[in-house]
């Protein structure tokens, strides 16, 4: 397209973005209006898709990091045809898929949900790693560029440097930052926080620093061209843009480069929307409009792409003759059917940590499927995750063959990368660090929840018998914080996320088969650091047929109560408490109390069964008495209206974990002793109950 055509759509642009801000009563119109040009001249020049299929595998991507720069991006999808100007109109309005940040929609050419400032670099970044782990696979044929818009405030974000030093080291030439520097943000100036120098920030980890003026068409184009063309590191380009460009008063007035335009409607900052859009050439009394050369111009684009998009399919066609086998594989992996689990001939010892039985499976994994990619942050040798590395290789500048990216000590850049591998289709990310730092990932766990991906976490060291490196290592609250998010329901009932914690090997191998089956949504694993016994199997089975029955959430694992009787009590536990509670139960067993033990890896997916089952596990009003090595109320909802939750409502302490379980209370002869103290209180409290209710 000529210059005036990208200005002339650029203004257009503008009008869209300030227009439904305006309308909605609520948004930020300055950003969308600074970038405007930069980023209309991406779409209209340099980004490759399908108008006819929106999940074309070789698609360049555009993902968002500032998402409060929403109205940007909508205003794009409306002139490449991928959004209505009645999609625009519903800014921010319930149901409409023009939400206030971006949220995942291929169909509509929205590729990852933007949430907190940052996280969107390093989902760039995890497609940018899937892309060229695909190439290294089967060739250029599915090679394409992926770029990312970043803000001020993305820039700050603390895991900008994670993903500059990453994405620097492994010199990823496919992966391209347009950098919006306007120089404003929410609340303030940039100067007012930050006056580093940003292209020596970026060159020092490996980047090629590209400037232009934001308003300069061929600037932009130059940069953009060369930035497409690098074929030995990422590209940042750093544009020089003003903050709502174009924004005027009811007098004619700037307000260009105002705080106030940032983060609400122009009127709200005192500018005038009607003159506004007069300014920039548009119709102050229908602002929702695409000019007819702008549209004319996008029709011929749009044409143009779908030459291109017919010829890749042409040569794909060709190619997929001459590489039958790898079509099929390739097919395979974008269609999702690739990775199906059977793992009851897997050999697992007993009386090891959890962690170690997740490493074997981890090793075969690596052996026998290719499109998982594994990540820890700096704890491969402790999480066990070194045993899917000991069958494959690290990625590394110019060979990206390996199945395992090396982050160094980064959970929240891991965990964002991890997102983008998912989002880059036909890849299941695995990543692994200790519970307790999973604090650090949770906004991008969350987001992995609310995009639907099915990453897989690996968290090890699960309870304060991590020991001897005291309460800063030792995760309490972690588990009940994280099945809060699996407490949040899809549109069908199921958990968004599902959170596992195995009692031994058999059920951390049945777990893994698990997170394998859930496509929709993210899997974590918690395991333990100390060794764990086997739990009891009936003769007759295997101890695996038996932990396939946690796919239902529980199920019993010892029970001597004798058929057509209650059982005196119940215990609930999931992961080490399990075995510590069987131990338990034996001991009240010799005082001839009737005693069932229950595994419930997931109190969630026990939960959602029906309640026949339930009942059946958990008979209602009986004597129900449930350990956490957390805090007490993860299993408050399981129990019954009697039943008692015990755990740890204190942080931890240095000292062997033997040590921390006697001075804590989790020892067979303990937990026994509680037990009994509960029952006395349970048939005390049942004959209030009968006093008050007959």
């Amino acid at each position: 397209m000529n210059d005036s055509i990208i200005l002339k759509a650029a203004d257009n642009v503008r009008i869209l973005s300030a227009a439904m801000v305006e309308k909605a009563k609520s948004g930020h119109p300055g950003g969308a209006m600074g970038a405007a040009t930069a980023i209309t001249l991406l779409f209209a020049e340099f980004l490759r898709f399908d108008p006819k299929n929106p999940h074309w595998e070789a698609r360049d991507r555009f993902l968002m990091d500032p998402g409060h720069m929403s109205p940007l991006l909508y205003s794009e999808l409306v002139l490449t045809g991928r959004l209505t100007l009645e999609d625009l109109k519903n800014f921010r309005q319930f149901g409409s898929i023009t939400s206030g940040h971006p949220e995942l929609s291929v169909e509509h050419g929205i590729e990852n949900s933007s949430g907190p400032l940052g996280l969107g670099q390093g989902m760039a970044a995890g497609v940018a790693i899937g892309e060229r782990y695909k190439v290294a696979q089967f060739g250029d044929i599915i090679s394409h560029k992926t770029v990312a818009l970043v803000s001020d405030g993305g820039i700050q974000e603390e895991i900008a440097y994670g993903i500059g030093r990453i994405a620097g080291h492994l010199k990823l030439s496919n992966l391209i930052f347009f950098y919006d520097a306007n120089g404003v943000q929410l609340s303030c100036k940039t100067a007012d926080v930050m006056d580093q120098d940003f292209k020596k920030q970026y060159e020092s980890w490996g980047w090629r620093v590209l400037e232009a003026d934001g308003e300069n068409v061929e600037e932009l184009r130059q940069a953009f061209k060369a930035a497409f063309a690098e074929t030995e590191r990422p590209t940042i380009v750093i544009g020089q843009t003003t903050m709502a460009k174009g924004a005027v008063g009811a007098a004619g007035e700037s307000f260009e480069g105002k705080v106030s335009t940032h983060g609400q409607p122009l009127s709200g900052a005192g500018a005038s929307l009607e003159e506004t859009v007069r300014h920039l050439g548009g119709n102050a009394e229908n602002p929702f409009e695409i000019f007819p050369e702008v549209k004319e111009a996008f029709a011929e684009r749009l044409a143009e792409l779908e030459k291109l998009a017919a010829a890749w399919n042409a040569k794909k066609a060709e190619w997929d003759k001459q590489n039958p086998e790898k079509a099929k594989t390739l097919a395979s992996w974008l269609n999702g059917n690739s990775v199906k689990l059977n793992l009851k001939d897997l050999a697992q010892k007993d009386d090891v940590a959890t962690r170690n039985s997740s490493g074997t499976v981890l090793a075969y994994l690596a052996k026998n499927y290719r499109n998982i990619i594994c990540s820890s942050a700096d704890l491969s040798n402790s999480d066990q995750t070194q045993k899917f590395l000991n069958e494959t290789r690290i990625m590394t500048p110019g060979d990206f063959g390996g199945a395992f990216v090396q982050v160094g000590v980064a959970e929240l850049s891991m965990g964002a990368i991890a997102c983008g591998l998912a989002l880059s289709g036909g890849l299941y990310p695995i990543c692994a660090t200790f519970f307790v730092f999973s604090d650090f990932m949770k906004p991008v766990i969350r987001m992995a929840a609310l995009q639907g991906l099915p990453v897989k976490y690996v968290f090890t060291h699960d309870s304060f018998r991590v020991g001897e490196d005291g309460p800063t290592h030792q995760p309490i609250e972690h588990e009940t914080q994280i099945r809060l998010l699996e407490d949040l329901n899809k549109d069908d009932g199921r958990p968004q996320m599902l959170v596992l914690r195995p009692a031994d090997a058999a059920e951390t191998t049945v777990a893994w088969e698990m997170a394998f089956e859930n496509e929709d949504s993210p899997t974590a694993l918690i395991l333990t650091r100390q060794k764990v016994g086997a739990l009891p199997c009936p003769a007759g089975t295997t101890r695996y047929a038996e932990a396939a029955k946690c796919r239902l959430g529980a199920y019993i694992v010892s029970d001597n109560t004798p058929a057509g009787k209650k059982p005196d009590l119940t215990f609930v536990a999931n992961g080490s408490d399990v075995l510590l509670c069987h131990q338990a139960a034996e001991l009240l067993r010799k005082e001839s109390k009737n005693v069932r033990v229950v595994s419930m890896i997931s109190p969630k997916l026990f939960r959602i069964q029906d309640e026949k089952f339930r009942n059946e596990i958990i008979i209602p009003w009986t004597p129900v008495y449930a350990l956490s090595s957390g805090l007490p109320v993860l299993f408050k909802d399981v129990v019954g209206g009697f039943g008692k939750v015990a755990g740890l409502e204190r942080f931890g302490a240095s000292a062997p974990a033997s040590v921390l379980e006697n001075k804590f209370g989790y020892e067979p002869d303990a937990v026994a002793k509680e037990a009994m103290m509960y029952l006395a209180e349970f048939e005390k409290n049942v004959a209030d109950f009968k006093k008050v209710n007959g």
